[in-house]
């Protein structure tokens, strides 16, 4: 019996140039330059037990954030990746203040896209070896092009996404990204150092069974998110559902997509806009979970239509099953009514 013979993600993205909107190769090098970022973290995460990268650098971010070793190192891998490929003018990452200009070709500034990066989310969790990831979004450049990069061409609402993806470091390395045309899942092969299509066409179920939140915020939380909490867990039908909480948002947006879950990161008593970055995690997630046939909202509007207003703007996050993020947001026009 002859073996499948699996097709790789640099295949995938050629064969499938013709579904961007703007066929160039540009892109198909981009999310090259991202593949092989991936692999230089992948191995870092993975030796991080053994070399002197856990634990934080000293430093603090924007955010003012503890930022860990592993959060830096990874910053600026993905960033030389990018720079150095010249297939970006701009990038915008969660561990900088500001956005990077990047000359790129003969003339400077000449390509067309920007990307945002989130280069280590869950970082905290690095060692105690639980499962963490990176967060990529891509944008067409609304500045002219040849010029320097500027600010606006960062702050797009999420719709004008052209590619977001994520990479989860776990029990096996996996690329998950969108085009706009459905979600694909891509598995590393460590002995090859290839990624090969193992997961194509990936959606939400429609319901599923389980939440992901971080109930030791309960008592802070808006009254909807407690009553949609109560819901969750109240004995009826399909009910109780089962609480799965890693506190990195790839690792439970994964889990969530595969099995069918919500996760939520509401506003609360400490972070009054949510904690969550909407340039660098919400509009990537929720452009995947909309192609994944989910939903992602602020608890009452689509993610994908927030109007940016700041590079480091955060905001409450609801995202997952379709029917589960609905009853949530039916919880939250209900409370919002009685105030």
């Amino acid at each position: 019996m002859s073996e499948k013979v699996l097709q790789t993600l640099g295949e995938f993205i050629i064969d499938k140039q013709e579904d961007f909107q703007y066929t160039t190769g540009e892109l198909s090098r981009l999310l090259s330059a991202i593949r092989l970022a991936s692999k230089v973290v992948n191995r870092e995460v993975n030796k991080a037990g053994i070399a002197d990268i856990i634990g934080k650098a000293g430093n603090t971010n924007i955010q003012g954030e503890d930022q860990q070793k592993l959060d830096v190192l990874a910053n600026e891998i993905f960033i030389a990746a990018l720079s150095q490929r010249e297939v970006v003018c701009g990038i915008a990452s969660e561990e900088n203040d500001d956005f990077i200009d990047v000359k790129c070709g003969p003339n400077g500034h000449m390509s067309k896209y920007v990307v945002l990066i989130d280069p280590l989310d869950g970082s905290s969790n690095i060692d105690v070896n639980v499962s963490v990831g990176s967060i990529f979004s891509i944008y067409r450049r609304i500045s002219e092009p040849g010029t320097p990069v500027e600010l606006r061409d960062f702050l797009q609402k999420g719709t004008e996404q052209v590619a977001a993806g994520y990479v989860v470091y776990g029990s096996s390395t996996m690329i998950v990204y969108t085009t706009g045309n459905g979600v694909n899942g891509f598995t590393l092969d460590p002995s090859l150092g290839t990624y090969y299509l193992s997961h194509p066409n990936m959606t939400f179920p429609e319901s599923g069974k389980i939440y992901s939140i971080n109930e030791g915020n309960y008592l802070k939380f808006p009254q909807g998110v407690k009553n949609y909490l109560k819901y969750c867990q109240m004995i009826e039908g399909d009910r109780p559902y089962t609480s799965r909480y890693i506190g990195s948002l790839v690792s439970d947006f994964h889990r969530n997509m595969i099995k069918g879950g919500i996760y939520m990161y509401p506003s609360y008593a400490n972070a009054p806009h949510g904690k969550l970055r909407l340039l660098y995690e919400c509009n990537p997630m929720a452009f995947l979970a909309e192609q994944a046939g989910g939903k992602a909202t602020d608890g009452f509007n689509r993610i994908l239509d927030l109007e940016p207003t700041e590079l480091h703007q955060r905001v409450p996050f609801f995202c997952g099953s379709k029917n589960m993020v609905e009853k949530a947001e039916e919880f939250m026009r209900i409370d919002a009514t009685q105030d």
